[in-house]
């Protein structure tokens, strides 16, 4: 993932990386929270984020591209996870560890259902068994307009 500095708050993301990958992770360290959501859209996201941002950077654990991953548990609400290098002291701290695919989508978030039909044919196509997707959020709403581009990268834990 590229860490350019766009004149958005967001780093510029380079899908290649991602596209179609088979990704092994171990003991991935995060900050975990919970996002509120009506019908399954977030009505909290900016504020959460702020806390956990602003107590990462307190604790000096900030990633140079950190990973924020959603899990929609629900249509009320969803874990999120802030990677970090180190443990924030006060926060609920996760890892996540497992063998995923990752698939890049590009366009409005209203394509998440076609995306996740898109992303179970790829895991099925791949001989895999899903156990669990993980949405990342690659840029902010504001910067995603700004820069015309809306990356979603599924991550199928497989």
């Amino acid at each position: 993932m590229s860490t350019e500095r766009s004149a958005e708050c967001c780093p510029r993301f380079d899908p290649a990386p991602w596209d179609e990958e088979e990704l092994h992770w171990r003991d991935r360290r995060f900050v975990k929270d919970r996002v509120r959501s009506v019908l399954g859209i977030p009505v909290n996201f900016g504020p959460v984020m702020t806390r956990n941002l602003r107590a990462i950077e307190a604790a000096g654990v900030s990633p140079e591209s950190p990973l924020v991953l959603s899990d929609q548990t629900s249509r009320w609400g969803a874990d999120v996870y802030i990677e970090v290098s180190g443990e924030v002291p006060g926060a609920e701290m996760a890892t996540i560890s497992g063998m995923f695919l990752s698939k890049v989508f590009e366009g409005p978030y209203k394509e998440m259902g076609t995306w996740i039909e898109e992303m179970k044919a790829y895991v099925e196509r791949e001989g895999r068994r899903l156990k669990k997707l993980y949405f990342f959020y690659t840029t902010c709403p504001k910067c995603a307009k700004k820069c015309g581009e809306n990356y979603v990268v599924i991550l199928a834990q497989v």
